[in-house]
């Protein structure tokens, strides 16, 4: 298995060097709602969330809030505005606080660092929400305890924070429709993620012995006819997703399929690109299916629907449903028609 990327944490962090910029904040409030990405004003400091919280104190932890620097703006409500945002480039100095757009996301920097790729590590960066509406945010929609209700005996590398974290750099998923429709997919997604990896266990493919590799392909398989099996929690499989996943989302996954089991919001970001954009073998996106009422049967079609549809395996099909059945209770939610395929 390959190595991780190795980033190296400072040894103390430079508060007193962040740069100031300007920045859309309110005034604290004790008991508000903060997503990641907020910035407040608290006794004349400035600070941003680095994690989604109920109004802590800016003072209380570095866990939930960060100083930042402020030198204009002001007013404004949510989680910030990127009017200050520039494109990231590789070997520039960024400071605590800096927002940057890489690959048509945001994110904003949680230490200072020289230019390190936003999506090498959640020290230094993390995903931002622009305009108080733009990123997505399953923490709106699916709380922790609701998480870990739907997955008790889940493997610890699947963290509630990683699968968040994934749902802001994709800002579509989960935030199309009324609120109705936002728990149908969220319940939809996590459901056929349950039962693809048994009940969020596996994290890769028990067996790594076939030869999942186009050879057709003209980028062919750099890492090896057979390092292309199933990982995270839709199991992404084969040379040519793990192209076009890599593409979107701005790794090189054809050379380092391996780094989708080695960093939780990687392994949910890829899972979410399928969701987001592949059809599968069936005629629409499992997005699109959930978001325009073709009911969650379509999203089984989309991603086994060749092996488990038109009554090929209706007990792998009842599998899911029944657990997306469980998921909408969880949330409140009823499941809606066409459950299945």
């Amino acid at each position: 298995m390959a190595a991780t990327v190795a980033v190296i944490a400072p040894t103390a962090s430079s508060q007193a060097e962040v740069s100031a910029q300007a920045c859309t904040f309110t005034d604290w409030v004790q008991g508000a709602w903060y997503t990641t990405g907020s910035i407040v004003r608290f006794e004349g400091n400035y600070y941003v969330a680095e994690h989604d919280n109920p109004g802590y104190s800016p003072t209380v932890s570095t866990w939930y809030w960060e100083p930042t620097s402020c030198d204009g703006g002001g007013g404004g409500g949510g989680g910030g505005t990127c009017t200050s945002a520039s494109d990231w480039v590789a070997g520039r100095q960024y400071y605590t606080g800096n927002i940057v757009r890489y690959n048509g996301s945001y994110y904003i920097a949680e230490h200072d660092n020289p230019g390190y790729d936003p999506t090498v590590s959640t020290w230094f960066w993390e995903p931002h929400n622009c305009g108080g509406g733009g990123g997505g945010g399953g923490g709106n929609i699916v709380s922790e305890a609701q998480f870990n209700q739907m997955f008790p005996g889940r493997n610890s590398f699947y963290t509630y924070q990683g699968f968040i974290d994934a749902t802001k750099t994709i800002p579509a998923f989960g935030t199309v429709g009324s609120d109705t429709v936002k728990k149908q997919e969220f319940a939809a997604f996590l459901a056929n993620a349950s039962h693809e990896t048994g009940g969020l266990v596996y994290i890769e493919e028990i067996n790594k012995n076939n030869d999942l590799c186009d050879e057709s392909q003209p980028y062919g398989c750099p890492a090896g006819t057979y390092a292309y099996y199933g990982r995270g929690p839709i199991q992404l499989s084969w040379n040519f997703n793990y192209k076009a996943a890599g593409d979107y989302l701005g790794l090189n996954l054809l050379q380092n399929p391996y780094q989708v089991a080695q960093n939780s919001t990687t392994a949910w970001r890829t899972a979410i690109w399928y969701w987001m954009t592949q059809t599968g073998p069936g005629s629409m996106t499992a997005h699109n299916a959930m978001v325009n009422s073709a009911g969650f049967g379509q999203t089984i079609r989309s991603i086994n629907g060749s092996l488990e549809c038109d009554g090929r395996n209706p007990a792998q099909v009842q599998s899911r449903v029944s657990k997306y059945q469980q998921f909408t209770g969880i949330l409140g939610v009823t499941p809606g028609g066409n459950l299945y395929c």
